[in-house]
């Protein structure tokens, strides 16, 4: 900076906020901001939606959020390791941040940590629930939503006595109507599992879950925002920042300086390393996932109209109009987007033998994203440790981002409506160009 800070004088009350980050969870705040009287501006380096969300599996899993952080992880671990056709995998590298997060998620591999990451999730899925359907009745984005509930099969007694007990404690918790059904019950509710039912001995039946499709949700968001004056600041990487004191004054975007009374990260993967230049730790690693969309039948009972996820192979399946989104799988393999023809093939067989009537020389079109998982699998919203006061974070909702994000939201500006209160009294003097952050880009 040549020129010394120009000083100006805002309004008590300011309630200017910067959302970095254009995936679902930094529109869904942008949306809820917005409706609550905030002035938004959002900035990302991509067109909105283009991350994970993108191509993710479809499902608002507001009842079934058990965390991958589990007890039974410890006897899967040589197969997490060593077999390439594992739904979950290791991909050890010589990356310091990756063995911090892998250790840190098996030390929540207990119960008392699930039971307690559960019992979170649940409560923000429902209030997800409630926010979404508002954002819908909104907004009336097309985005292929349907609520035709959600069957999740079971391959082996074991495997179905065990979600029983999940069930059990869910119920426990006060979550959403579930029944474990038999593979009869399950194939009178979805008619196109009978390909493969002798996979499956039961299944869980969740009526009130839903599917839609978060890319077309995405593009619909953000149309309706800037309609309703919400600035966009895309196609450039966040830049330097400024921060004066313990608060954040500006962050740098394609050129511009974008000033703000509050700021919210919501930026996936990313957020590690923006926590890492304001000298704050994030506990967020890339859990990289696959998915295909199909094109089937429009009628004839061939392709599920229920969600339905065949639990052995942790691949989820939605319909999603006259298309069928199946996803899955999670590598801890770093910031490697890279589409590997195996695992793509692998998503492919699961499709072809749980629905084959449907699936079989159907065109697929691949997809691989990052989800930013805690090691818990609970997102954090608010503050850090160690970052600025006015900085709240938004991330870290690995698989369930799509389910979390309206109901993350909410609770984003519940925490600023409190902030900009508290800051309602004698007028604020701020530099209009603060000196650059320590630990700035």
């Amino acid at each position: 900076m040549h020129n010394p800070p120009a000083l100006s004088l805002r309004p008590p009350g300011a309630r200017r906020v910067a959302v970095l980050g254009a995936g679902i969870v930094g529109l869904t705040t942008a949306w809820q901001l917005q409706r609550d009287g905030f002035e938004v501006t959002v900035i990302d380096r991509q067109h909105p939606g283009q991350g994970a969300s993108f191509g993710n599996g479809a499902q608002l899993s507001y009842a079934y959020v058990q965390p991958l952080a589990d007890p039974s992880i410890w006897a899967q671990l040589p197969k997490l390791l060593l077999s390439r056709e594992s739904p979950f995998s290791l991909r050890l590298r010589l990356d310091p941040a990756q063995w911090a997060w892998g250790l840190r998620f098996l030390a929540a591999c207990r119960a008392d940590v699930s039971a307690r990451s559960t019992a979170t999730l649940l409560a923000l899925a429902e209030e997800s629930r409630e926010a979404l359907q508002r954002l819908l009745a909104d907004t009336r984005a097309d985005c292929d939503f349907s609520a035709s509930g959600k069957l999740v099969m079971y391959g082996s007694e074991a495997s179905f006595a065990a979600a029983r007990q999940q069930l059990d404690l869910q119920r426990a918790l006060g979550g959403a109507e579930q029944h474990a059904l038999s593979l009869a019950e399950c194939l009178s509710i979805e008619p196109a599992l009978a390909g493969s039912a002798a996979r499956y001995v039961g299944g869980i039946h969740t009526p009130g879950e839903c599917a839609a499709d978060c890319a077309r949700l995405c593009d619909a968001l953000h149309g309706a925002l800037q309609a309703r004056g919400v600035r966009f600041v895309l196609g450039a990487p966040l830049g330097a920042l400024r921060r004066e004191g313990d608060r954040l004054v500006a962050a740098q975007a394609g050129g511009d300086w974008i000033e703000a009374d509050h700021f919210v990260a919501a930026l996936g993967t990313g957020v590690a390393a923006f926590a890492r230049q304001l000298g704050a730790r994030f506990p967020v690693y890339p859990l990289k996932g696959y998915s295909l969309t199909l094109d089937v039948p429009a009628s004839g009972g061939l392709a599920p109209n229920v969600s339905v996820t065949d639990a052995q192979r942790k691949v989820v399946f939605a319909r999603l109009g006259q298309r069928l989104r199946v996803a899955g799988l999670a590598e801890l393999a770093g910031h490697d987007t890279r589409v590997e023809s195996h695992r793509v093939e692998q998503l492919r067989r699961a499709a072809r033998e749980v629905f084959p009537l449907a699936c079989a020389g159907t065109e697929a079109r691949p997809w691989a994203g990052l989800r930013p998982a805690t090691p818990t699998g609970v997102p954090i919203i608010g503050r850090v440790d160690g970052a600025p006061a006015n900085l709240l974070f938004n991330a870290g909702h690995g698989a369930l981002g799509f389910t979390l994000a309206a109901g993350s939201a909410r609770r984003v500006s519940r925490q600023l409506q409190g902030a900009a209160e508290q800051s309602r009294g004698a007028p604020v003097l701020t530099r209009s160009a603060a000196r650059p952050a320590e630990h700035s880009a």
